[in-house]
């Protein structure tokens, strides 16, 4: 699988680079900036790029900006980006398009090999990995407010959180030490109780669920 890696710091790019590098990923460019970052990704044609939010020369979002460029010449790229803080606004842009092939995680994640790597993977076959604490803050700032979202159990929203990182139902029943068929039984609620269609795929049930919660900001 083929990734092109966007990082300033050598440190960190050299330490992503090996580790992508040991799990079977072939490292087609690992660059420090945003133009050489839109070159990479016009002519490199990648399975998957991971990109840092903040690059030079602007030091703001030109990591992002330079991916959903390139996602909008080549739509459904998968882009994995990483910050070093929880941004929302981030990971709305991030997600603005609709398509799959989407993740958002913070950097603290990258030093667990195991969690970064499934990310990656789970980025480039078309699905969607999102932090934890993005979707964690999303959901407390609509909880108290939004009624919606008050109509949902406490169990209801633990595995809203768990959908919406991208983890399957099989996924939640492990960490939640539950049957899959109670989480298909949650599931079903939640799709129900927030008005949106129930489906088996995914990715889709992930963005119509984030849609959702972007909506009602």
């Amino acid at each position: 699988m083929r990734v092109v890696l966007a990082e300033d710091l050598f440190l960190l790019r050299d330490g992503l680079v090996r580790m992508l590098e040991a799990f079977g990923f072939e490292i087609v460019a690992a660059v420090e900036s945003g133009p050489e970052l839109t070159r990479a990704l016009a002519e490199l044609n990648p399975d998957v790029a991971v990109v840092d939010v903040r690059l030079p020369p602007t030091h703001t979002d030109e990591g992002l900006q330079c991916a959903l460029a390139a996602r909008r010449a080549r739509p459904g790229l998968p882009v994995l980006v990483l910050s070093q803080h929880v941004e929302q606004l981030y990971a709305r842009e991030l997600l603005a398009d609709g398509e799959g092939g989407i993740g958002y995680l913070l950097k603290d994640r990258v030093f667990d090999a195991e969690q970064f790597i499934d990310a990656v993977r789970r980025v480039a076959a078309g699905g969607t990995a999102m932090d934890p604490q993005v979707i964690q803050q999303l959901l407390s700032r609509r909880s108290t407010g939004d009624r919606l979202l008050g109509r949902l159990t406490p169990r209801e929203v633990e595995v809203l959180e768990l959908m919406a990182q991208g983890r399957s139902n099989a996924a939640i029943a492990t960490q939640l030490v539950v049957t899959e068929r109670a989480i298909a039984k949650h599931t079903s609620n939640i799709f129900a109780k927030l008005g949106l269609e129930v489906s088996d795929d995914d990715n889709r049930r992930v963005l119509a669920v984030l849609a959702y919660l972007d909506r009602t900001r």
